[in-house]
């Protein structure tokens, strides 16, 4: 999508953003993704082996350019694992990419980023308890399957109740949402549920996916939430994070609004405060 281009363009224009503020990540190790999917899958994804059917429930063709971007974005949320350590925050401007099952992918995703990370986290000593807080508008599906049974991973999903995908899985705590929620009954919710999940879990990590296809305008969405009550839904999370001293790693997510302004604007909303609140 042209959204992955025009947004740290658009940063960069505004000062938000310098040159210093972006890296470019390699290619995931593969014992890393081993951690949350198959050698099958990934032996397979590699080698473009994936048949028809299974494609098609990507939503788009196998190509060695579009799996060699899905390894690099996993090792670009790993790589901001790390600053989010030494910072406190850290973004991915792709990412988010939670309808990744163990033994497949779904609905433009194919490797779990925020999963891998977790584990990697786990696996290097740097977190325990960790916390996903899944806003973007379709439930985390992927997320929810590969964490089943794992009690050091927290899997929290708010979503369109009448949005993609049709049969949920069960994360660890799911919210959804009527059609045409508006931003005081969405914000409201939200507001409560969290600062409640992280006194009861006290992870020592947290992962947001702040997808902006919450909004009215989305049109894969059915919520019916403003872009500034998008950008204070961010605001909230990333500042109460912030005053917990919780490391947080953000990816962005879906985003579908048919004006591309729209959507760049919603997104950079989310660095905008981040450097607001962090820096």
């Amino acid at each position: 999508m042209i959204k992955y281009d025009l947004l740290p363009r658009q940063l960069k224009y505004e000062g938000t953003c310098t040159d210093d503020n972006f890296f470019a990540p390699k290619v995931v190790n593969d014992e890393h993704v081993l951690r949350c999917h198959t050698q099958e899958y990934l032996t397979n994804l590699k080698n473009l082996n994936i048949e028809p059917r299974a494609q098609r429930k990507t939503g788009f063709p196998l190509s060695a350019e579009l799996v060699q971007r899905e390894l690099m974005i996993a090792q670009g949320t790993i790589d901001g694992c790390h600053y989010a350590l030494e910072n406190g925050v850290a973004m991915n401007i792709a990412g988010g990419t939670h309808h990744a099952y163990t033994d497949h992918g779904e609905a433009f995703c194919l490797l779990n980023d925020q999963a891998i990370a977790a584990r990697y986290l786990q696996a290097k000593g740097l977190a325990q308890k960790i916390l996903i807080i899944d806003l973007d508008v379709h439930q985390g599906n992927g997320t929810a399957e590969i964490f089943t049974g794992d009690d050091s991973v927290f899997t929290f999903s708010a979503h369109g109740k009448a949005n993609y995908p049709f049969k949920k899985e069960k994360s660890d705590l799911d919210i959804a949402f009527e059609t045409d929620t508006r931003d005081d009954t969405y914000l409201q919710k939200i507001k409560a549920v969290i600062p409640k999940l992280i006194k009861e879990q006290q992870p020592d990590f947290i992962f947001y996916l702040c997808g902006v296809d919450i909004l009215a305008t989305d049109k894969l969405g059915k919520l019916g939430c403003t872009v500034a009550g998008c950008k204070e839904r961010d605001r909230f999370v990333l500042q109460t994070c912030k005053d917990l001293n919780i490391p947080v790693q953000c990816s962005m997510g879906g985003g579908y609004s048919p004006d591309i302004k729209v959507i760049i604007d919603a997104h950079a909303n989310t660095f905008r405060l981040a450097q607001q609140i962090y820096f």
